[in-house]
């Protein structure tokens, strides 16, 4: 990989929003040095030297300084690496709108209803956060089909902005059906995005970043139990 400078990245292996970083540095192929944060449960040194607002994953250190915030750190590394690799967001103006546009949409509006679907307080809940996931995912699927153009990925012929937003989720995607029998992106609903998720996912960049759907799984049932069991001891 390329890119002679100090890079470091603050992260946790199952975070969807740290896969995002490590998505785009795969794609623009830079090399940096992962270090691994039990962010969930305890805050390292690092973190908390280096995030003493959030204290949250990820965290890219470029020369000793950090950038916070998955999206932040996207825009960061397009600029900041501009003469290496593909551009993440389009050079025309109004297409980085556009593109900043729905990588909001993904953070403020469909992961919400995604969480609820699948960690809603009750049955009720859940069941209202599915339709809504349904709903989003059909937005999304708009999207595609106008951002694309007819073009494979949302930044056309080349994996882009949001592809790497939305590319974050890939695992977590995968995983869904086995733990919440919900598909995200379902080939009879939202045919292009179920398409887009197997074309991503098979970049050379890629393939390799994602985290193992069994390992996902897996953590997802301890986490669930782990709240499902703070939950009842709140209620005692």
């Amino acid at each position: 990989m390329a890119g002679g400078d100090d890079l470091k990245l603050l992260g946790l292996w199952s975070s969807p929003f740290v896969l995002r970083v490590q998505l785009a540095l795969s794609l623009k192929g830079l090399s940096y040095e992962y270090i691994e944060e039990e962010a969930l449960v305890n805050k390292g040194e690092l973190l908390l030297k280096y995030n003493p607002v959030h204290k949250k994953v990820p965290v890219l250190i470029h020369n000793g300084k950090p950038v916070c915030e998955s999206r932040v750190i996207l825009q960061y590394i397009d600029e900041a690496f501009a003469g290496i690799g593909p551009s993440l967001l389009p050079a025309d103006p109004y297409e980085r709108a556009v593109a900043r546009f729905w990588a909001a949409y993904i953070d403020d509006t469909m992961l919400p209803v995604w969480n609820k679907s699948s960690m809603g307080k009750t049955e009720e809940e859940m069941a209202e956060g599915k339709k809504q996931s349904l709903a989003t995912a059909g937005v999304l699927e708009g999207a595609l089909r106008d951002c694309g153009k007819g073009k494979p990925f949302f930044g056309g012929d080349s994996a882009g902005y949001v592809d790497v937003v939305l590319g974050g989720l890939l695992g977590w995607v995968r995983a869904s059906d086995e733990l919440h029998g919900v598909k995200p992106f379902d080939p009879e609903r939202t045919p292009l995005l179920a398409a887009w998720s197997e074309r991503f996912g098979a970049l050379e960049a890629v393939e390799p970043v994602v985290p193992d759907v069994s390992r996902l799984v897996e953590f997802g049932k301890m986490w669930k139990a782990r709240l499902a069991a703070a939950a009842a001891g709140a209620s005692n």
